[in-house]
């Protein structure tokens, strides 16, 4: 059977903020019975966008995470609804908002902190992937739709095609150490979990110092190779995805004409941006 599916390419988001607004102005004031309570005009964000910013001046970068309900397979919520929380054959979770009153509990079995708790209503609630519109017909969610860049995409497979897809865009889960089976998977999810070593590379030609492109630079650790970089014609750099806390490791950099250098990097929990480095001294 199909199930739905959201991936969200974190490259292509620049925070416009349109699926949030989206999502309010389906929910807050409306009511759809079975789905949903309306939801508070403040307070509330089902789908709230994360920021991260790694490196340093002058190499810096501003990644941005939109959140949700997860929609989790083995979600901790459906087990502790006790009726309250169905996990639907599609694969969407629905909060029944007549069934989960005064289930105050059911908020802190969320792991990811997806579920927001309505004080008027005395309900939890969360996105419910606009499951009342897809019930309706509609082809996709209200914040794909009106996401601008394409970072967000609604997706329907069965787990075999959407395991496929995963692994050919290299798609993870935000949390993976939740083990929840979510049905939100993450593109370059790196520009946010990991970080990078980037700087610039100069020569010294004809007396003068000057950028130097193609020249080739590797990041190893213990003998082991973590990245590889070719200078741009700027004589910049970026090697990324790398592990947070991986420690020490040695970058070289190294050009036919100019010959090589190597420099000790100490990576920790933030990006590094080395000062220039110069080959032909």
């Amino acid at each position: 059977m199909k199930k739905w599916n959201l991936v969200v390419d974190v490259a292509e988001c620049t925070n416009c903020n349109n699926c949030f607004i989206a999502c309010k102005d389906e929910y807050v004031g409306n009511e759809f019975p079975g789905y949903s309570a309306p939801q508070p005009l403040h307070g509330h964000k089902w789908i709230n966008i994360l920021k991260k910013e790694r490196g340093a001046y002058p190499t810096v970068d501003i990644t941005y995470v939109p959140t949700m309900c997860n929609h989790c397979d083995d979600a901790p919520c459906v087990k502790q609804g006790n009726g309250a929380v169905i996990k639907r054959k599609d694969g969407i979770v629905i909060i029944a908002p007549e069934k989960a009153v005064n289930r105050h509990d059911i908020v802190a079995s969320c792991p990811y902190g997806a579920i927001w708790w309505n004080e008027e209503h005395k309900v939890p609630q969360i996105w419910s992937f606009d499951a009342h519109l897809l019930d309706r017909g509609w082809q996709q969610p209200r914040c794909v739709q009106t996401c601008p860049t394409g970072a967000l995409k609604a997706i329907q497979a069965t787990d075999e095609e959407m395991g496929e897809i995963a692994k050919a865009e290299k798609l993870e889960a935000l949390h993976p150490e939740f083990d929840t089976k979510p049905r939100v998977l993450y593109k370059n999810l790196h520009l946010y979990n990991r970080v990078f070593v980037a700087g610039e590379v100069l020569a010294q030609i004809n007396g003068v110092t000057e950028c130097l492109a193609e020249a080739r630079v590797a990041l190893h650790s213990s003998g082991e190779l973590l990245g590889s970089a070719v200078t741009d014609e700027f004589g910049e750099f970026r090697i990324d995805g790398l592990q947070p806390g991986s420690g020490a490791c040695e970058l070289t950099v190294s050009h036919t004409m100019y010959g090589s250098r190597s420099v000790s990097v100490l990576i920790e929990q933030e990006s590094v941006v080395l000062k220039e480095l110069i080959l032909g001294l």
